[in-house]
């Protein structure tokens, strides 16, 4: 990559926390001048003293915020800048965002509309990967009625699992075990199907039993070139969304590895895809792969990546997004080592239900071979208004044995005291002989660390969020006193953008 060419002069950046972070230091790498945007609760925010300039949006929920379509769009004009960058979550695969980035000639640094579109609909992705001839799981490929559900699992043979087909993050997923629990099963998925996403359309497909959830990452150009990154392993798990990730996927063979990455190039080139992207399967005890859904964006863990082929995803993303064509070609990329994520989150280990909080002290050591994706610092207050991920602990190793040591020395000698995590969680899963012998699926943390109410359900966590909402808020004046928040409201919106998202 030529580093000395600036694609653009000036990028806002439509997100908050670690991501906005690591988004600015890229841009701060090429020197492209950056705007953050950022609500009433982030005003003392990392990410607004990293960025060149700040402007607020108003506002404390997603929707008041970080969701406000025209509100950010009115910001990139007055700034005149010439890109916005979606980050992760809130609006990075929203088709209206990326329409209306088109619209006001401000360039959206990811897919065109009509690729978000085909795959934003986890239905319509099946469809389209099918037809691209990617592998897909039996199912019935199409919304259903609760009586069509019964006929197709019938056929196909329980467990199953009843999905929201406009899903994401683990909401609106339910397992069905047998043909009794399916009615009721289907009525919950419909139900938060609704109120997370507005559409309570919903599909079956069967349900894989000690599956593994393998993805890879892909880049294309506007000039029709594409390339794959390689995989990642991101089975473990829970509530369905992942918490330890990590590349190689040392469960493949080298065929099969080849076998997966070319199934995603194909679908890449199949829809004329451009920008960064990820395509996710899984993968059964036979290592036969299966489609699961293609998210299309910058994901949560794509620094495993950059730590094992020494890339810069965000750098290729904005310099595809400004029409330069790809500098690098399969053959250039080679994977170096191992490397390991872990998201930390403020959440009771066992329990995995949420808490809140103050860091009063912070000790995260500068470390060989460590990298640390974080906005947090000493005195940080957990927001119950967006996801709440604390940041993203990278490691790297020659090998799988060494990435693993180094991650739980680390581990160790990390300090964040004043609230509750889920790094002892961590560290115990890496020192796992399970973990350790490459013997986990995405049902690990079910099966192997049976803690009482670890597949705490969506209407528990809601729960949990209104409770912290009521500490926050309870000893607040009238202003703030719970009934004027609309308690359930608030904890609806939240889930739906932020917290079913990527964490609580």
């Amino acid at each position: 990559m030529n580093n000395t060419i600036k694609p653009f002069k000036k990028i806002l950046i439509a997100n908050r926390g670690e991501i906005a972070c690591r988004v600015i230091k890229t841009c701060n790498n090429i020197g492209i001048e950056t705007v953050a945007i950022y609500s009433d609760a982030d005003q003392e925010a990392l990410h607004v003293k990293l960025a060149d300039e700040s402007k607020p949006l108003g506002g404390l929920t997603p929707a008041e915020s970080y969701l406000n379509i025209d509100k950010i769009i009115e910001i990139a004009l007055e700034t005149n800048s010439e890109a916005i960058h979606p980050g992760y979550g809130f609006l990075s695969e929203n088709i209206e965002f990326a329409k209306a980035c088109v619209e006001n000639n401000i360039i959206f640094i990811g897919p065109s509309t009509e690729a978000i579109e085909k795959m934003g609909d986890k239905v319509t992705a099946i469809q389209t990967a099918m037809k691209a001839g990617v592998p897909c799981l039996p199912g019935t490929y199409a919304p259903v009625t609760y009586a069509k559900a019964k006929k197709v699992c019938e056929e196909i043979g329980y467990p199953v699992m009843v999905k929201a087909s406009a899903g994401g993050g683990g909401i609106g997923i339910r397992k069905v075990d047998s043909a009794e629990d399916l009615e009721e099963s289907f009525k919950q998925a419909q139900s938060l199907a609704e109120s997370n996403f507005g559409n309570s359309k919903l599909y079956v497909e069967k349900y894989m039993t000690n599956g593994s959830h393998v993805e890879v990452q892909v880049l294309a150009d506007l000039h029709g070139n594409a390339i794959h990154l390689f995989e990642r392993d991101c089975s473990v798990q829970r509530r369905n969304q992942k918490i330890i990730e990590e590349t190689p996927c040392t469960k493949l063979s080298q065929q099969k590895r080849e076998e997966l990455w070319n199934s995603a190039i194909d679908l890449v080139k199949h829809i004329n895809y451009t920008n960064a992207g990820t395509v996710e399967f899984l993968v059964d005890e036979e290592s036969n792969f299966y489609f699961l859904e293609m998210n299309t964006r910058l994901q949560v863990e794509h620094p495993v990546t950059e730590m094992t082929t020494g890339l810069d995803i965000v750098d290729l993303q904005i310099r595809i997004a400004s029409g330069e064509e790809l500098s690098i070609v399969q053959d250039d990329i080679k994977q170096t080592g191992h490397s390991i994520e872990a998201r930390i989150y403020p959440e009771d280990p066992k329990t995995f239900l949420p808490t809140i909080g103050k860091i009063s002290s912070l000790k995260l050591p500068t470390k060989k071979n460590i990298r640390i994706d974080a906005s947090i610092f000493e005195g940080y207050e957990v927001s119950p208004y967006y996801e709440p991920m604390l940041g993203k602990f990278i490691a790297w190793g020659r090998n799988r044995k060494e990435c693993i040591s180094n991650f739980i020395k680390y581990l160790q000698s990390t300090e964040i005291i004043g609230i509750t995590h889920n790094i002892p969680l961590i560290i115990e899963i890496l020192q796992s002989e399970g973990f350790e012998n490459h013997e986990f699926s995405t049902n690990f943390l079910t099966d192997v660390f049976p803690y009482e109410n670890n597949n705490t359900s969506d209407e528990e966590i809601v729960a949990a969020i209104t409770i912290a909402l009521n500490e926050i808020f309870g000893s607040k004046s009238n202003s703030h006193n719970t009934n004027n928040w609309k308690m359930q409201g608030r904890v609806s919106q939240m889930n739906q953008s932020s917290f079913g998202g990527l964490g609580w």
